[in-house]
């Protein structure tokens, strides 16, 4: 299993998170991102720096990702992807994205991005808190139980 952090929206803390959990489970992660990025000296973890440009790295983690890795991002088209190729997808924020919930994020997004194109004001995402990041590292600490003890 390998761990892909669609690092350039991803918040700090989340990839510090992320890091600490590489180590200690000895995981491959790997974060890619249009800009470069530092990583922590580590053989599980490394960056990938992909050319400029539109989804260019959510295509990048599409085409690399297998099934049972874990996806790290707030994209929800990116989720959806990599939830067809048979990897879980989980947000910044703690949320696991699903078969069964992915539908429902995907129309909101769509919805909410014509009401921003006809004008309307629709506010963006709330500021990320600790409460997050506890929802995050929870969720994570969840989904590694279960899927690294092979």
């Amino acid at each position: 299993m390998h761990i892909w952090i669609d690092a350039d929206a991803c918040p700090g803390v989340v990839k510090e998170i992320l890091f600490r959990a590489a180590e200690r489970l000895q995981i491959n992660t790997v974060l890619v991102a249009n800009r470069l990025l530092r990583t922590p000296p580590s053989r599980f973890i490394r960056a990938i720096q992909v050319p400029a440009g539109f989804d260019v790295a959510d295509a990048h983690i599409v085409e690399q990702v297998a099934s049972g890795d874990l996806v790290v991002t707030a994209d929800i088209p990116l989720a959806a992807a990599v939830l067809e190729r048979g990897a879980h997808a989980l947000n910044p924020r703690g949320e696991m994205y699903t078969a069964a919930n992915i539908a429902e994020r995907l129309s909101m997004r769509n919805f909410l991005e014509e009401l921003r194109s006809s004008g309307v004001q629709t506010g963006g995402p709330a500021a990320f808190s600790h409460a997050d990041r506890q929802a995050f590292g929870a969720t994570l600490d969840r989904f590694l139980a279960r899927h690294t003890r092979a």
